[in-house]
């Protein structure tokens, strides 16, 4: 299985920590002196925090960091990515200006296989990247040297359609645990034993906080819900239907309504304990795509459709292409095959990577979603 996600901005609930005479202090530190002085901190709070030091200072990217995502394993991924965004364009009728966008372009290499693929049919859009990560930034510079860089969507150019691509960026937003008790509905917590961080209950009612039909379950169970992901794709929504255009959203994640912890860290391409070094690893949780198609559609904006990665792909005919890169180069075929395997496997990337297609009402039907209702 391959981990990925992005660089993000911190929550602001935590002062960010001075760097002292050896460089910033520990965030474990910083999060039990901030627990034992005020009570356990939410769930958000800490993945939140923990991801913002995590990104801050390295790339966590390849064979030397922590997890490889789809765009560094096979070129094909992007080189369809942009392929299906130019096809969209095409049909939509050639329209100018158009902006390429993407959210959390780890080190560029999806958006230079894509404008690669897009230049080939005439697209050669702005190019907008929206980053937070310094070390990141240095990396895509090399990759995409014509990019202009953001920190969030407000500043992107509102002057025309938009091609919107966020790969293993949402699952990176800090989420919210609401976990049911002998007592109701309460929020989950970090707190802080003494030894180590530990999650428990809060002690503040939350049956609200659920949804009324997911109230009624068993004591000890799980609902996880991600204000970040709602909220960046409400606005992607609102501009899609406001400028047109399109967006592809890729992650690991579930389109049916799911309960449980999905929680997890990966440190050292391998799985690790979410509360055992916040700073130091990555925090991910899978992806709620029913709720975000519920949410761009209460923006009327077109939901196009949710599949499995490994179907899209295959879908717009990356096996041909993958074969052809095979035969171009004998030496590594057997290299970039294994590569397409693993995007495509339901025992790999295939089945848990999703693919949801958003686009302006305006817009055309979209390859790699068959018929949607």
């Amino acid at each position: 299985m391959s981990f990925g996600r992005r660089g993000l901005p911190p929550t602001g609930d935590t002062a960010t920590p001075g760097a002292g005479p050896d460089g910033p202090e520990d965030l474990a530190a910083i999060f039990a002196r901030l627990i034992t002085a005020q009570g356990p901190i939410t769930i958000q709070h800490y993945m939140g925090e923990a991801n913002a030091r995590y990104y801050a200072s390295r790339d966590p990217l390849g064979v030397t960091g922590d997890f490889i995502t789809a765009p560094e394993i096979s070129q094909v991924f992007g080189e369809m990515v942009g392929l299906w965004l130019a096809d969209l364009w095409i049909r939509a009728g050639r329209p100018q200006p158009v902006h390429y966008v993407e959210l959390g372009p780890g080190r560029g290499t999806l958006a230079r296989d894509a404008l690669r693929a897009m230049a080939r049919f005439g697209l050669a859009p702005t190019v907008h990247l929206v980053e937070s990560s310094i070390a990141l930034k240095a990396v895509q510079l090399e990759a995409v040297p014509q990019a202009r860089w953001h920190h969030d969507l407000s500043t992107v150019p509102n002057d025309g359609p938009l091609l919107v691509v966020a790969n293993e960026f949402l699952d990176a937003l800090p989420i919210r645990q609401m976990v049911r008790t002998d007592a109701g509905w309460r929020e989950r917590l970090v707190d802080w034993d003494g030894t180590g961080f530990i999650p428990v209950a809060g002690d503040r009612p939350m049956d609200a906080a659920v949804p009324e039909d997911r109230r009624d379950v068993a004591v000890g169970t799980i609902v996880e819900s991600c204000p970040g992901a709602a909220a960046v794709v409400f606005e992607l929504a609102g501009r899609l239907v406001a400028q047109r255009g399109a967006a592809l959203l890729i992650d690991y994640g579930y389109d049916t309504p799911q309960d449980g912890s999905t929680l997890q860290a990966v440190r050292a391409h391998a799985r690790a304990d979410p509360f055992a070094a916040p700073g130091e690893a990555d925090l991910t949780a899978l992806v709620d795509f029913a709720t975000l198609r519920h949410v761009a559609e209460s923006r009327d904006c077109r939901w196009l459709g949710t599949t499995g990665q490994g179907a899209w792909l295959n879908a717009l005919g990356a096996p041909t292409r993958a074969r052809a890169l095979a035969e171009a180069a004998p030496d590594q075929a057997e290299a970039i095959l294994s590569g397409y395997t693993r995007l495509v496997d339901p025992g790999q990337m295939g089945t848990l990577f999703k693919v949801m297609g958003l686009a302006s009402p305006l817009w055309p039907d979209a390859e790699g979603f068959g018929s949607v209702t």
